[in-house]
């Protein structure tokens, strides 16, 4: 697997502005703030503990190496964060099995995490394959595809196991797979600045928004960790501050915005530096 996980826009270079009525374009901004809303007046305790590092560079390397839709990666990260938290919410509600010690309080929360674990990197690739079925930017992967790479990757798995696997998926979510992405935030923000300004160059800035965004995704917990700490003035801000804060940090409308004001910035630095000399 290629070790540079930055996954190339160019695959999204098709994608067009401008196209796209005044009134379907208030449709989808009205629609994405209330769902934005929605989820930030309805998070769970855990929320984001899906979206590490190391996990969400494994997604977009995966997404790299076969090819798809960059859309799909961010997808499959809020349908595994979705799904993994109503799945273990449900495993640790399982009464303890009996005859397990009553001194060990952390056994079955042991066993729940043991049988799992095994099963993780099956449930995160199904996630990127459920993904890419919803994905009208590239083609979908199928099962023979998927056996392949697994099989590229260690894991040797059959047809039915993967789809045992994806139908496990579809059940914990509901068959609710329609999970707003920052990146489909970001995009529909710039069909907006391009409908009001029509001298901005949306294309450009679509381009540098994915390299942005990506970067702002793995490098997510130091950046707010840094904004909490300059918003709060407190160099070790207490619990209560970073639980409030939660709602910054799962806030898709604000980190669109921002994502594009750097976009933004980056294409017009070297020409504001030209001026200045």
């Amino acid at each position: 697997m290629a070790k540079s996980f930055f996954c190339s826009p160019s695959q999204r270079l098709s994608f067009k502005f401008r196209e796209v009525s005044v009134e379907l374009l208030t449709d989808f901004l009205v629609n994405l703030d209330i769902r934005n809303k929605d989820h930030l007046s309805s998070l769970p305790k855990c929320n984001g503990e899906f979206k590490e590092k190391r996990l969400m560079e494994h997604i977009f390397l995966i997404t790299q190496e076969l090819r798809l839709d960059p859309l799909a990666g961010y997808h499959a990260i809020e349908l595994l964060q979705r799904f993994m938290v109503k799945y273990l919410t449900g495993l640790f509600s399982t009464p303890t099995p009996e005859g397990a010690a009553a001194d060990q309080p952390e056994s079955h929360e042991e066993a729940v995490l043991d049988k799992i674990k095994d099963r993780f990197p099956l449930i995160v690739f199904s996630c990127v394959q459920l993904a890419s079925k919803l994905s009208l930017q590239s083609h979908m992967i199928d099962n023979s595809t998927a056996v392949r790479f697994l099989h590229s990757v260690g894991l040797s798995v059959s047809k039915q196991t993967l789809l045992e696997s994806e139908l496990t998926v579809l059940k914990g979510l509901e068959f609710g797979l329609d999970a707003a992405n920052p990146l489909t935030y970001v995009e529909v923000l710039l069909e907006v600045l391009g409908h009001n300004e029509p001298s901005v160059p949306v294309e450009r800035l679509h381009f540098l928004c994915h390299h942005v965004l990506q970067f702002v995704s793995l490098q997510k917990t130091a950046i707010y960790d840094s904004l909490l700490v300059t918003t709060t003035r407190c160099v070790s801000p207490s619990r209560e501050h970073r639980e409030k804060f939660v709602t910054v940090t799962e806030d898709c409308m604000l980190l669109g915005v921002g994502v594009i004001g750097v976009a933004t910035f980056i294409h017009y630095i070297s020409k504001w530096e030209q001026l200045e000399n």
